[in-house]
């Protein structure tokens, strides 16, 4: 299930279904928690988190709501995601399932400290 081309996150989260709506703000409070300075954005039509690079990505469709996320340290949960995890940088949460609001705080925590050591990294090259 695609949202119709929305402009704003807050106007993906409002023309998603009911169930989906309410996991897209737990997920949307949670990043925003653990990434109080990114940029909050639509990219290939879904929301999107920026600072200093990517941070994550989550959409809804029909009977799931994911988060995308990249980079190494799904290794490092790995045993935290795997009940969530449907491919190798997604994580599928079924409609109507509560968020693990503490799992994504951790994710994306993580991803924020990847990309200003990355930052960082490249400043001093």
């Amino acid at each position: 299930m695609r949202t119709a081309a929305a402009k704003t996150v807050s106007a993906y989260i409002a023309s998603a279904p009911g169930p989906a709506r309410t996991m897209l703000r737990q997920l949307r409070s949670a990043v925003r928690a653990a990434a109080p300075r990114a940029e909050e954005g639509i990219s290939y039509g879904m929301p999107y988190y920026n600072y200093r690079g990517r941070l994550v990505y989550y959409a809804a469709f029909k009977d799931h709501v994911s988060l995308f996320v990249w980079g190494p340290i799904l290794k490092r949960y790995a045993a935290e995601i795997r009940k969530y995890q449907a491919t190798k940088a997604t994580l599928h949460f079924p409609l109507g399932t509560r968020v693990p609001v503490g799992l994504v705080k951790k994710l994306v925590t993580a991803r924020r400290k990847e990309n200003e050591r990355a930052a960082a990294a490249k400043k001093k090259a």
